[in-house]
Order: structure tokens, then sequence, then C-alpha cells
């Protein structure tokens, strides 16, 4: 086994194409635990928020995004530091408005790369509430609804070398891609785009769009209505409780995305 760079590694493999045999060297995305911690100034202590299997790259916009999404942070000026502590360790330093104290807080967050709330202590737990507003003067054609895949796709690098990552791509209004991370969690990819735009204080993202690589999930569509993403598109399937989420919160959803067509299921009124 060799590696390649963080988030790739390369196996050796025998590999049979019919009835023939040959060893070759594979290209594997990495799956590693990330854990998340936070203190004030003045605690003598970090503690940890949450245990996380991801691609490693891109761990401090991860761990921004997760805990903007799951409401411990709500702004970058909340962040007096932040730093990556070891190789699979992210800590911030937060300011004293922030509570540290998630003992109450029905919340346990070892999540996995298959499941963004997969730890959480309750039903209750997995519902955190978005602080903007609808975007109700967004329009997009289905044309360029169709294009967006095609973008992705020439630039999801990690994903044509393995075959085994997803992707979250951020577009403007006017579909052109802005953003792209790749992880082996759904939820993490999209924890890294949303993270950046929290760090660089671009929320809300209403003017944009959001596409997701796979299906659209619960906690995918609850992400980006904390973003304030207005737009969702999927190449897969969306399950029943994202689409009763995207009513909830007014999000255009859109799946089976593909190069000739997509279904809406929420909110059609902004494509035309």
């Amino acid at each position: 086994m060799s590696e390649s760079n963080a988030s790739i590694k390369n196996y050796s493999i025998h590999r049979f194409n019919n009835e023939e045999a040959s060893r070759i060297e594979d290209h594997i995305a990495v799956e590693a635990p990330l854990e998340i911690r936070i203190k004030k100034n003045v605690d003598p202590m970090s503690k940890p928020v949450a245990v996380t299997m991801r691609t490693p790259g891109d761990d401090i916009n991860l761990a921004l995004g997760f805990l903007f999404t799951e409401g411990i942070l709500k702004g970058p000026n909340e962040i007096i530091k932040s730093f990556q502590k070891e190789e699979n360790i992210v800590e911030f330093v937060v300011a004293d408005v922030v509570n540290t104290d998630l003992k109450n807080a029905d919340r346990n967050f070892y999540t996995t790369s298959s499941c963004g709330v997969c730890g959480k202590a309750s039903i209750e737990a997995i519902k955190v509430s978005p602080s903007f507003e609808a975007n109700e003067r967004l329009e997009i054609s289905s044309k360029m609804i169709r294009e967006l895949p095609e973008q992705m796709n020439a630039i999801q690098s990690a994903f044509q070398m393995t075959g085994g990552i997803h992707a979250s791509a951020l577009f403007n209004g006017k579909g052109r891609l802005q953003e792209l991370r790749e992880d082996v969690g759904r939820h993490n990819a999209l924890d890294k785009l949303i993270g950046a735009s929290f760090k660089n204080s671009q929320l809300p993202l209403s003017e944009h769009i959001l596409l997701l690589s796979g299906r659209a999930s619960f906690e995918l569509i609850q992400k980006a209505a904390m973003a304030g993403i207005q737009v969702v598109c999927a190449v897969g399937a969306p399950s029943s409780l994202a689409i009763d989420l995207a009513i909830e919160h007014d999000i255009t959803l859109i799946g089976f995305l593909k190069a000739n067509r997509f279904n809406i299921y929420n909110a059609p009124h902004r494509v035309n």
C-alpha cells in the first residue's frame, strides 16, 4: 500500500476481467476520524463536540460547517482562534457567548461518513432552525439546471480517481460553478462547502444553487436550509423526510437530475 496524498491511497489489488486476472494499483478514497473540539479562553481544557468519519483535507471548514449547521456557532465573529491540533483533531477557541456545555443538549455527535444524524440522542435533537428567510426573487432556467452536473463532473477529481467519494457543488444564480468540495461522506462535503462560506461571512447563500452528487437526504436539506440555500439539486433521489423539510422551508428540491430530465419535488415556481 502506498499513499499518494491525504485523501487518496493506492492499494495493490487483484482485478478479474472475464477470465483474466491481473495485479494493479487502485486508487481508494481515504476514510479517517476527525474529532472536533471547542473551548473558551477561560476553560482549562477543550471539550470534544463530535467525531465524524471523513476524507482528510479542508478539516477546519468541515468543522465550521458542522458547528454552524448544528446551531452551535451563529457567526464567524464567535471564533477567536481555530487550528489543527493533530492530524485528526481540530480545535476552536470561541467567544463567551457560545454555549460549550452540551451535556444537556440531547446531542451525542458521533457521526459516520454515511450518516450525519446517526449520533443524535433523540428525534427532537435532529432538527435545528435556520435564521434566514426564503428568497422568492431567485429564478433559474430548466436548461441551466440540466447543465450543472457536467460542470461538476469536469472538476470532481477525487471521484474520477476513486469512484468512491461524494461532492457538493455551489453555483451562482447564472449557473456558474463557484465552489466544490469532496468527501467520503455526503454531509461532510456539504459541511466543507458551507464552512468555507461561513468563515468568509458569505451567508446566506440565498442567491446560489446547491448540487449534490448523490441522493438528497434529510440532513443535507437541513444543512442547506441553515445556510439559506433555496434551490437544491441532486443527481439521485430525495427521501420522504427531505421532501417534507423542503416544503417546510420553501426550498426548491430537484432530484434525478440528468442532462435531459429532472423531477421537481417542491417549489417549482423558481424554475422557468
